[in-house]
């Protein structure tokens, strides 16, 4: 195929050895003519709901992914579980404002100032019993990298916030209202190497979620 100085494209059919000459404007205008007519969507039903109440089965996938779920009835215990659950952690970013912080997130100009971050506490919108997972949006990160970078993820959910799949959290999510937003589960595992589980391979080594009732 060529393209000559007036816009023409020429091309050769190889089944039958000959040269077509062809313009641009004639190929596209064949494209749009050969347009077929638009379908409407299927509606997606949604499906009967597991046995298993929903705070039951996200607790038990979320400790099957190895993550794990801490109960609280206040956000007041926070500060004080901490230290209890990671005693080494120096630097902690909090999107929370109950929970005290001694990153300032506001004044980091570069993802890379977070690579030191120990623990960052994050706040999640929805919980999925099926898998476990939790929906972020860039608000809640208040840096993107924040969830990945930081080396144990602890997310607050509210127990109403969980739903039993997929196909209800995606009915609940308002997707123009966040330039940003995924489901986070974890951590990640690799286990490809010499048939060894790693877990924590890549992001956060560890997930912690939090898991209480509104006020």
């Amino acid at each position: 195929i060529a393209r000559t100085t007036e816009g023409e494209l020429w091309g050769v059919v190889p089944q039958k050895g000959k040269i077509l000459k062809m313009s641009k404007n004639k190929i596209l205008t064949a494209i749009r003519n050969n347009k077929p007519s638009g379908a409407p969507l299927p509606d997606i039903p949604l499906f009967r709901e597991a046995d298993t109440a929903p705070v039951e089965a996200f607790s038990a996938m979320v400790e099957t992914g190895g993550g794990r779920i801490v109960q609280v009835s206040g956000l007041s215990e926070l500060n004080t579980m901490l230290p209890k659950l990671f005693p080494g952690a120096e630097r902690i970013a909090s999107l929370i404002p109950e929970v005290d912080s001694n990153v300032a997130l506001e004044q980091v100009q570069s993802p890379a100032e977070l690579e030191t971050v120990d623990v960052a506490v994050i706040r999640g919108q929805l919980g999925v019993a099926e898998n476990g997972a939790v929906w972020v949006t860039e608000e809640d990160c208040g840096h993107r990298v924040l969830p990945f970078i930081t080396q144990h993820l602890i997310l607050l959910l509210n127990e109403d916030d969980i739903v039993s799949d997929m196909h209800q959290a995606y009915r609940q999510i308002p997707i123009d209202q966040s330039g940003f937003g995924l489901f986070i589960a974890g951590p990640s595992k690799t286990a490809d190497i010499e048939q060894s589980l790693v877990i924590g391979a890549q992001g956060a080594r560890s997930l912690t979620i939090f898991l209480g009732t509104r006020a």
